[in-house]
C-alpha cells in the first residue's frame, strides 16, 4: 500500500506534518519502537510508529531520524499522548532527510494502526501470490512441471512469509521451500496428527503445535485419474493422501487467505497426479512379474522378464540385481459398529466392503522409501503389484543402498542381511506412529519380509515366504505389525497356524489366573513371568533386571507357581508359559 492511503482512511486520525512530496511510497510493514537506535529491527519500508519516549531534548531528533532514512523506512508516525503538540527539532530533522512525517492523534491506538496497516499489506500479497500461482497452474495442467511443488512453497515463503512443506502420509519430506527441511519426527508427529484428524471427520485445516511450534495442516486430494468420488469412505485414501504443512495458525485467517491455501494444495496435486501416472510403469511391470510367479512359469521366462523390469528399476545397471519380495495387508473392520468418522455405521460402510489391495499398494510404496531421502521421485525404483487384498513389492536391493564398503571378499557376491536388505522391523520403525493414528482403532497394517534371491528360481519361494513372514506378523497384537524371514526358523511360524479358540483356552488357563491376581492385588505377577522367562530363569538377573530383591522375586515366581500349579524349574513349563505369553 502507499503513504497516501494513510491519509485518505479517517478511522486511522492520522495528519500530515511533512513528506507531501514522498506519499507515494511504498509500506511493507510497521514497527512500533521507543528505542533510541532501532536499526537493527528495520528492513525497509516500515512505517515506524514512536511514543518519543526516546526524545530527551532537541538533539536527540537528528540521530534518530538519520538512522531511519538510512534503514530506508517508508515513513514516521508520532503520537501526541506523551508530549502533546511534535517537537519542532523531529520535524525539522524529517524534512531535512525527507521522512514522511504523521501525527497519531492521541484517541488512536498504535494497534489501530499497525491492524490497518497489516491487513492492507496481506491482502496485496495475496492477490499477487493467487494471480501467480494462477500462472502456475495452467503452466503445469498444459504442460511439463514448472518447477514442481518447490516453486509454489517457494512464493509462499517470499510473498506471505509462511514456512511450508509437503509430506507424505507417512511424515516424509516430499518437497520444501529453500535449504529449510522439517525434522522427521516433527514430520511424522504431524502426519499423525493429521490422520488422526482426518479419521474422526475434523474439517480441514488441522491445528497441531510440535514443540512449541504451531502448524496448520491441509490435505492435498487427488483431483486427477485416479480420483475417487467425493462420497467416498475416508479410509480408501487417507493412508495415501499428501498434506501441505504451513508453520502458521489458520484458525483466524480470512477466508481469501484460506482459498488461497486451497488453491496450492490443488496445484501440487496436479504434480501428485503427474508422478502417479510415471508410476504406473512400475507398476505393471511388478504384476506381470506376480503372475509370472503364481503361476509358475519357467525360471528363463521370468529372468527374461526381470531383464526388461532392470533398467526400468535401477538405470544404468543392466543387468537384473537381487530382489526381495515384501507382502502387506491392509484390513479394515468397524468392530464396534462404527463408521471411519465415528458416525454409526451404515448400509455399505463395513470394511469388507474397502477394497484393500490398492490401499496397501500405494502404503507399501511409501513405506519402501528411505525416510531420510526427501523428494517425490525416490520410489521410482520400487514396483508394487496388489492381487486381491494385498500388495506386493519387488524390490531391486541395489536400489536401497551399496554393500559396505569394509564387506569380506567372500561375501561380495551378494547383499547379506546387514547390508542393502531390508528387515522388517526397521522398515516400520519410522512410520508406525502416523499409519496407527491413520489405521484407529478399526484398520490394521500386517507387514511381511523374505530373504534376498539371487535367481528368478528363488521368486516363487521369496514370495511364499514373504507371505508366511505377514501371517505371522498378523498373529501379533498392534495396529501396525511386520515380521521378517528369520522369524521362519523359530517357533513363532507355528503360532499363526493354532485355531483361535485353542489360542485362546491355552493363555486363559495359563495366564488368567496371574492377571486377575495382578488385577485385585496389583503385583505385577505378569511382568515378573515375563522378565523371568527372558532373563533364562536367572533369579540374580532377573532381580537386578526389576529392581527387587532376589527373596522377594523368589515369593512372587512362588505365587506364579502356586496360581497354575506349573514349575518355574522346569523346562516344559518355561516354553507353555513362554508360548502363552507371545500368543496373548
Amino acid at each position: 500500500m502507499r503513504l497516501r492511503a494513510l491519509l485518505e482512511t479517517d478511522a486511522l486520525g492520522l495528519r500530515l506534518l511533512g513528506g507531501e512530496d514522498e506519499l507515494d511510497r511504498t509500506v511493507r510493514g510497521v514497527m512500533t519502537t521507543d528505542l533510541r537506535d532501532p536499526s537493527r529491527y528495520l528492513s525497509g519500508g516500515e512505517l515506524v510508529l514512536t511514543g518519543l519516549a526516546w526524545r530527551r531534548d532537541a538533539a536527540d531528533s537528528e540521530p534518530f531520524v538519520r538512522i531511519l532514512a538510512g534503514a530506508g523506512v517508508a515513513g514516521l508516525a508520532a503520537g501526541e499522548a506523551e508530549l502533546g503538540d511534535i517537537p519542532g527539532d523531529l520535524v525539522e530533522a524529517c524534512t531535512r532527510h525527507r521522512l514522511p512525517l504523521f501525527v497519531v492523534n492521541e484517541t488512536v491506538a498504535f494497534a489501530t494502526i499497525t491492524e490497518h496497516v497489516v491487513r492492507q499489506v496481506s491482502g496485496e500479497r495475496a492477490g499477487d501470490l493467487a494471480a501467480v500461482v494462477d500462472r502456475h497452474r495452467r503452466l503445469m495442467t498444459s504442460g511439463p512441471a514448472g518447477g514442481g511443488p518447490e516453486v509454489v512453497l517457494d512464493l509462499l515463503g517470499s510473498d506471505l512469509d509462511l514456512h511450508a512443506w509437503v509430506l507424505s502420509p507417512t511424515g516424509r519430506q516430499i518437497a520444501g521451500a529453500g535449504e529449510t527441511s522439517l525434522p522427521g519426527p516433527v514430520g511424522a508427529a504431524l502426519a499423525g496428527h493429521h490422520l488422526a484428524a482426518t479419521r474422526t471427520g475434523r474439517r480441514a485445516p488441522h491445528r497441531a503445535t510440535i514443540e512449541g511450534t504451531t502448524y496448520s495442516l491441509f490435505p492435498i486430494r487427488n483431483t486427477g485419474r485416479g480420483a475417487l468420488p467425493a462420497s467416498h469412505d475416508v479410509r480408501e485414501s487417507v493412508l495415501s493422501d499428501w498434506l501441505l504443512a504451513v508453520e502458521a495458525d489458520a484458525s483466524d485467517w480470512p477466508p481469501a487467505r484460506l482459498d488461497l491455501l486451497q488453491g496450492v494444495t490443488q496445484l501440487i496435486a496436479v504434480e501428485r497426479d503427474r508422478r502417479d501416472a510415471a508410476r504406473t510403469v512400475r507398476r505393471r511391470l511388478a504384476q506381470e512379474v506376480l503372475e509370472l510367479v503364481q503361476t509358475g512359469a519357467p525360471p528363463a521366462e521370468i529372468a527374461a522378464r526381470l531383464r526388461v523390469a532392470a533398467p526400468v528399476l535401477l538405470p544404468g545397471l543392466g543387468t537384473a540385481p537381487h530382489w526381495q519380495v515384501v507382502v502387506a495387508r491392509v484390513e479394515w473392520g468397524d468392530t464396534e459398529g462404527r463408521s471411519a468418522t465415528g458416525t454409526p455405521a451404515g448400509p455399505g460402510s463395513s470394511g469388507s466392503d474397502i477394497a484393500g489391495g490398492p490401499v496397501a499398494q500405494a502404503l507399501l510404496e511409501e513405506i519402501l522409501v528411505d525416510p531420510a531421502v526427501t523428494g517425490p521421485d525416490t520410489a521410482d525404483r520400487i514396483a508394487v503389484a496388489h492381487t486381491g487384498e494385498e500388495a506386493v513389492a519387488l524390490v531391486p536391493l541395489p536400489a536401497l543402498g551399496a554393500p559396505a564398503p569394509d564387506r569380506d571378499a567372500e561375501h561380495a557376491e551378494g547383499p547379506a542381511d546387514g547390508d542393502a536388505a531390508l528387515h522388517a522391523d526397521v522398515l516400520l520403525a519410522a512410520v508406525r506412529e502416523p499409519l496407527s493414528a491413520g489405521l484407529a482403532d478399526d484398520g490394521r497394517l500386517t507387514l511381511g519380509v523374505s530373504a534376498a534371491v539371487h535367481s528368478p528360481e528363488g521368486l516363487r519361494g521369496a514370495l511364499e515366504e514373504a507371505r508366511h513372514a505377514r501371517r505371522v506378523a498378523a498373529a501379533r497384537p498392534g495396529r501396525v505389525c511386520a515380521a521378517g524371514h528369520h522369524e521362519l526358523a523359530s517357533h513363532v511360524l507355528l503360532l499363526p497356524f493354532v485355531p483361535d479358540d485353542v489360542r485362546r483356552a491355552f493363555t486363559a488357563r495359563l495366564l488368567d489366573p496371574l492377571r486377575d491376581y495382578d488385577r485385585r492385588h496389583r503385583a505385577e505377577l505378569i511382568p515378573t513371568l515375563e522378565t523371568f522367562l527372558d532373563c533364562d530363569g536367572s533369579w540374580t538377573r532377573c532381580a537386578a533386571r526389576l529392581h527387587l530383591h532376589v527373596n522377594t522375586l523368589r515369593y512372587r515366581v512362588g505365587r506364579i507357581e502356586q496360581l497354575t500349579g506349573r514349575d518355574l524349574s522346569r523346562l516344559e513349563d518355561k516354553l507353555d508359559f513362554f508360548l502363552a505369553l507371545r500368543m496373548s
